[in-house]
């Protein structure tokens, strides 16, 4: 079997990864939340090291490591060669992704990024994609490498930024309104082109996507058991949402089946009382750790 080496992101996204990789039984161990260094108890990864997402597609592409998390904005931004297992649809704050804008203070009067005059001053710690995104609408601008704070230099530093958002509460607090938006990203799982090149260490890595993907479609989703007399189970099952069917198995008592779906667990707490009112008992509701299609 072959073995991986596997960069996670530090930050931000940290949190929500630990919890991603534990939810796949992939559970990420190391001394404190501090240590750079950790493992996995899995064969298919001997090495774990958590590094800023901004830096991970360039390790990647180099081949200091196998796999790895980091987010399409990243890849743009540095422009590495990396294979792609597909998008991760989780984040820091919602399953939504993170977009890539270009924000000015809420009294500006520019419209569009056309409307930006000759010499606009642009804080960003995406400069390179920034200044392609500038070029291309052809506004002439002095683009200024951030390193954080970027919504605080908005307007005696700079006239505008261009950032990473996800809900956009943060430039809204700081009395900005977004013009445009440069780059829509998901967290990614990339790996190496040389790595994935080889047929065991792809099928090392289809693995390890296969259960970060199967724990995000579980989420926010929950398994309900019913029993339910024949006499009502075409109005029972009506009721129920289904990833395709409810499966039905008929019990030892003639006039009783036992059915199982996967239902979304937000709502769930009106279709239990619907349910029995409909003739369903014995219901259990059950969490589910992975979902493999």
């Amino acid at each position: 079997m072959a073995v991986l080496s596997l960069v996670l992101p530090k930050g931000s996204l940290e949190r929500a990864t630990l919890e991603l990789f534990d939810a796949a039984d992939l559970t990420v161990r190391r001394s404190s939340d501090r240590d750079y260094h950790a493992s996995i108890d899995d064969p298919r990864i001997d090495r774990v090291r958590f590094l800023r997402p901004q830096e991970i597609p360039s390790y990647i592409e180099r081949g200091l490591f196998d796999l790895g998390i980091t987010g399409r904005d990243w890849i743009t931004e540095t422009g590495a060669e990396v294979a792609s297992l597909g998008e991760l649809k989780y984040s820091k704050a919602t399953a939504d992704p993170v977009r890539v804008v270009l924000a000015v203070p809420e009294g500006a009067p520019w419209r569009s990024v056309t409307d930006l005059p000759e010499g606009v001053r642009i804080s960003t710690e995406l400069p390179a994609t920034t200044s392609r995104y500038l070029e291309a609408n052809g506004v002439k601008a002095m683009v200024i490498p951030s390193h954080g704070a970027t919504e605080a230099k908005v307007p005696d530093i700079v006239d505008a930024i261009v950032d990473l958002t996800e809900t956009g509460s943060s430039l809204r607090r700081n009395g900005l309104r977004i013009l445009d938006t440069l780059l829509t990203s998901y967290t990614e799982l990339v790996a190496n082109t040389e790595a994935y090149a080889d047929p065991d260490k792809r099928a090392a890595m289809e693995d390890i996507a296969l259960l970060l993907q199967g724990a995000i479609r579980a989420r926010g989703n929950v398994l309900l058991k019913l029993n339910v007399p024949t006499a009502r189970l075409q109005a029972v099952a009506k009721m129920l949402p289904a990833m395709s069917s409810p499966t039905v198995t008929a019990l030892a008592r003639g006039d009783m089946n036992a059915v199982e779906t996967v239902v979304p667990k937000r709502g769930v707490n009106t279709l239990i009382p619907a349910l029995k009112a409909a003739g369903a008992r014995d219901i259990l509701e059950l969490p589910i750790s992975k979902i493999v299609e």
